[in-house]
């Protein structure tokens, strides 16, 4: 979905969760929230903390916001979940698990590797082997000339 194809119910609750959790914004009535995506903010070292401005003037759109509704909050806040991750144990899991199939799949090349060396082995065994059994008894028979009369 594109960020500019919300619909429109999401982006007023949006809009009211914004305000709620607003210290100036709660306060007021006929709030302004603005969006733009991640990539258009701007940041510089000048700025104040919790300013930005925007890359592109453009991109960012408006919604308005007349006064608080508590039932959109209220609604909202029911089915809110708050998770505390621990997030250097999943950092842990992901990499050993990234680890393991790295070196399942370098595993599963070496295997690969050792059945094409194989091949290539019995392939140049065959090759030397070619002419091995080309002076057996039955392949040597007179053509009809003896060696004493060839000189």
């Amino acid at each position: 979905m594109d960020w500019t194809a919300i619909p429109e119910d999401v982006l007023i609750d949006c809009a009211q969760l914004t305000k709620a959790n607003s210290i100036q914004g709660n306060k007021m009535k006929n709030v302004v929230i603005i969006y733009t995506p991640w990539a258009n903010l701007k940041k510089t070292g000048d700025m104040a903390v919790g300013q930005v401005s925007f890359k592109n003037p453009q991109l960012v759109k408006r919604v308005h916001v007349a006064a608080r509704e508590n039932a959109i909050i209220n609604r909202l806040m029911k089915t809110r979940v708050e998770k505390f991750p621990d997030l250097m144990a999943e950092q842990i899991a992901y990499d050993s698990e990234k680890k393991r199939k790295a070196k399942a799949e370098a595993i599963k090349k070496a295997k690969e590797e050792e059945a094409i060396a194989k091949e290539r082995k019995a392939a140049s065994d065959a090759y030397k082997h070619a002419y091995d059994d080309l002076f057996n008894e039955e392949n040597m028979r007179s053509t009809g000339w003896d060696e004493d009369d060839f000189m």
